[in-house]
């Protein structure tokens, strides 16, 4: 069974008024890691940058405002033309960034094929991550 799911999509950028740029974006889930979602912008060249964020964080955005501080993110417009908006923010600057809504939600259910809502803990080893987090170790 595979415990792994992802998916190329493209990205809106927005830049200064007007301006909008595409971005190659993965989205990644890896059923280890049951609680989390990476993207990964410009994925597969040297200069590639993750955000790591609560599967049940983009889950939420696909129907109403979530998020706070460093991840925004919410959904604009209906049916084919719904957007999925995201706004990353760190000490460098602030993203805000657009998807297909239901490229995303795709996706995302396809995550829950992996790990079910609600079941992320069984198999999810709490000692092991501890120590992982507090030594370094994998």
């Amino acid at each position: 069974m595979t415990s792994y799911s992802d998916q190329v999509l493209y990205m809106g950028l927005a830049g200064a008024p007007g301006e909008r740029f595409v971005v190659p974006t993965r989205l990644v889930y890896e059923a280890h890691d049951p609680f989390a979602v990476r993207f990964v912008f410009h994925p597969d060249t040297d200069h590639s940058v993750q955000w790591v964020m609560a599967r049940d964080l983009i889950a939420q955005g696909l129907s109403r405002p979530s998020g706070q501080g460093d991840v925004r993110i919410w959904p604009t417009g209906s049916g084919a033309d719904a957007e999925l908006n995201l706004v990353l923010s760190s000490p460098s600057g602030v993203a805000r960034l657009t998807a297909q809504l239901s490229a995303v939600a795709q996706w995302l259910e396809r995550t829950y094929g992996l790990v079910p809502a609600g079941h992320e803990t069984n198999s999810f080893d709490v000692d092991a991550e501890l120590s992982r987090l507090l030594h370094g170790t994998r």
